[in-house]
């Protein structure tokens, strides 16, 4: 950069204020910028006193950086993009079937009522305790031994006392056993998809009784 005088060439000066507004935006635009200027500084460098080559290279190698991350994050939103398209089509197909996914709640009609429990790993005893809205409890079911993964269980209203359960929701609870020691395992209720709904967070469904849930969490399509 020539500097005589203490006044800056109209050329830089030019280059660092343009006048006009390209339609580039982003790196491609910072790429233009930062060319005309090296091109202006060099057209105006102090011949006794040149620009270092070390110098322009590494600010070569920056900009190609930037331009570089610049490019793989359009490609990584096209990806995310096509991505949740592809989601959405596979939930809208979902539509009108049964799904298990996470939660504690299983409905109770005609005498059927499905549940399902996913463990982390092997367990000996799997209790599984229903209760009702008030917290009281209504059946135990034993199911014994299970290998690690998911079960479905159908639960038909009976009670502990003989009798049956009125049609309505219930509360469920498992407590898995192995050795003595607790297993994780996870409670997955049952619902249908009544529709898909997509946003920024993601693609989600629509199931009847249990409210938006992530497509992400589906566990089983039944």
């Amino acid at each position: 950069m020539n500097i005589q005088d203490n006044v800056v060439s109209p050329s830089l000066l030019a280059a660092m204020n343009p006048a006009k507004e390209t339609a580039k935006s982003g790196a491609a635009a910072a790429q233009d910028r930062f060319m005309t200027l090296l091109v202006t500084q060099m057209k105006n460098q102090d011949p006794l006193n040149p620009m270092d080559n070390a110098q322009v290279t590494s600010q070569l190698a920056q900009l190609s950086t930037v331009t570089g991350i610049d490019k793989m994050n359009t490609t990584l939103e096209s990806l995310i993009g096509s991505f949740q398209s592809n989601q959405s089509l596979q939930a809208a197909n979902m539509i009108g079937h049964g799904v298990l996914v996470p939660g504690a709640s299983v409905a109770l009609a005609d005498g059927k009522g499905m549940l399902g429990v996913e463990l982390a790993e092997p367990a000996d005893n799997v209790l599984v305790t229903i209760r009702d809205v008030a917290g009281q409890l209504v059946h135990k079911i034993d199911m014994g031994s299970m290998k690690v993964g998911m079960q479905q269980l159908q639960w038909d209203g009976a009670t502990d006392n003989g009798g049956a359960a009125a049609n309505g929701q219930y509360t469920f609870e498992v407590t898995a056993m192995r050795g003595g020691e607790k297993v994780d395992a996870t409670k997955l209720a049952f619902g249908k998809v009544d529709s898909v709904s997509t946003g920024a967070q993601g693609v989600k469904l629509n199931i009847s009784g249990l409210g938006a849930v992530n497509f992400t969490d589906v566990r089983q399509i039944l």
